[in-house]
C-alpha cells in the first residue's frame, strides 16, 4: 500500500478487513447492579471483526471502553458500546485500520522511503512506536500505527526526501533515540486518562522513576508504598513470557537526565494534588477511611485538569532534534530546588 493510498484510507476510515481468528467462547453477561449486557473480550473482538491483539491496543488506545468484569475478574464490554461501534458509518473496516501496526519495512514501504530513513526519524522521535515484540534473539522491534505514519506523511512530508535537517542530524550523529522515550510517554499519558484519582496518577508518574529516584522525590515509605497499591496498569497487553515482561520493566524507566528531570517534576506536582485530596494510610488507619475512590464502570473517564508541566512529549509536529523541552522553564528554581536534583553537567 501506497502513502497515497494510506492517506485515503484514513480520511474515508477504510482499510484492510480483519478476520476475526477467536472462536465464541464466552456468553453475555449482566452484571451485578446494573442491567446492561456485557460480553467477554473474545466475542467482543469477534463482532467487531478484529483480532484478539488488534481489540487490546483498541482499548490501550481508548476506542473501546471496556468494564471490570465481576469479582475483578478480565475486563468486558458493554453491549451498547458494540452497538455504538457498529453504528460508525466505516465500520468494521475503519476500526481494523485504526489499530493496524507495521514494523520498520512495511512502515517504509507504506511511506515510499528506505527502511533506514524510517529508522532515522523514529529515533529523532518524529514518529513513536505504540508497541513492541521480541524477535528470536530477544531485541526490541517496535511496531508503529500505520494510520499515525499515513499522518505524518501528510503533516511533514518534507522530512520523507533530501537531506535530513541539522538538528535532526545532530541528535543522530550524538547516538539519540526517542523511540522508546516516545513509547514511555504515550503510554504514561494514556493510563493518565483512565483515572481522575490523584495518588494512582502520582503512581503513573511514579512507574518511570527507578528505586532511587522515587525515594529522593517520595521520602515517605507509606506513600511510596501506597503508590506501588494504587498504580493502575494496562487492561490488555501485558508481555505474557519473563523476557518481554523484564524488557517492559527496563523500558518504562526513564533513562535520560532531562526525562528523568521532567518526571520527577512531574511526580513532585502530582503529589501536591494527591496529599491535598488525602493522605497515604499508614499502619493503625481505619482500612475504610482513606481507601481509593472505586473506578468508574467503564476505561473513561473525565479529564482531570492539566498539571502545570503537563506536557510530556514534543508536539506530534516536531521531532525530538528540533524541539528539546526546557523543564527549568516550567518547574522554576524553587521547585528544582525541592527535587534536590542536579543535572550530570552540574556534578
Amino acid at each position: 500500500m501506497t502513502v497515497k493510498e494510506a492517506v485515503r484510507a484514513r480520511t474515508e476510515d477504510t482499510g484492510e478487513v480483519r478476520d476475526a481468528d477467536e472462536g465464541r467462547n464466552d456468553g453475555a453477561h449482566t452484571s451485578s447492579g446494573t442491567s446492561a449486557a456485557t460480553v467477554a473480550a473474545g466475542r467482543a473482538a469477534q463482532e467487531l471483526g478484529l483480532r484478539r491483539s488488534e481489540f487490546e491496543l483498541a482499548v490501550h488506545l481508548g476506542l473501546i471502553a471496556v468494564t471490570a468484569g465481576p469479582g475483578g475478574g478480565r475486563p468486558r464490554v458493554h453491549e451498547r458500546e458494540l452497538a455504538r461501534l457498529r453504528e460508525d458509518p466505516g465500520f468494521p473496516d475503519g476500526l481494523a485500520e485504526r489499530v493496524r501496526t507495521v514494523g520498520t519495512a512495511e512502515g517504509a514501504a507504506l511511506l515510499g522511503i528506505v527502511p533506514a530513513r524510517l529508522t532515522r526519524l523514529a529515533r529523532a522521535g518524529c514518529v513513536s512506536p505504540v508497541t513492541f515484540y521480541l524477535n528470536r534473539y530477544r531485541a526490541v522491534v517496535w511496531l508503529y500505527l500505520a494510520d499515525e505514519l499515513a499522518s505524518f506523511a501528510v503533516r511533514e512530508p518534507e522530512l520523507l526526501a533530501g537531506r535530513t535537517p541539522l538538528g535532526m542530524r545532530t541528535l543522530l550523529e550524538a547516538g539519540g533515540d526517542w523511540r522508546a522515550r516516545n513509547w514511555r510517554n504515550q503510554r504514561i499519558d494514556r493510563l493518565l486518562k483512565r483515572t481522575a484519582d490523584p495518588w494512582a496518577r502520582a503512581a503513573v508518574e511514579a512507574s518511570a522513576l527507578d528505586s532511587a529516584h522515587l525515594a529522593e522525590v517520595v521520602e515517605d515509605p507509606y506513600e511510596r508504598a501506597y503508590l506501588a497499591r494504587v498504580r493502575p496498569e494496562p487492561v490488555f497487553g501485558r508481555p505474557g513470557s519473563v523476557a518481554a515482561r523484564e524488557t517492559m520493566g527496563e523500558l518504562m524507566l526513564a533513562d535520560d537526565p532531562d526525562e528523568i528531570l521532567w518526571r520527577r517534576v512531574n511526580l513532585t506536582l502530582g503529589l501536591d494534588l494527591a496529599r491535598e485530596a488525602r493522605p497515604a494510610p499508614r499502619p493503625g488507619d481505619d482500612p475504610g477511611a482513606r481507601m481509593t475512590p472505586t473506578p468508574g464502570s467503564t476505561s473513561r473517564v473525565p479529564a482531570p485538569q492539566a498539571l502545570p508541566v503537563a506536557e510530556t512529549a514534543p508536539p506530534p509536529s516536531s521531532c525530538a532534534g528540533d524541539a528539546l523541552s526546557d523543564v527549568g522553564e516550567h518547574g522554576g528554581k524553587r521547585l528544582l530546588a525541592r527535587l534536590g536534583w542536579r543535572r550530570r553537567s552540574d556534578g
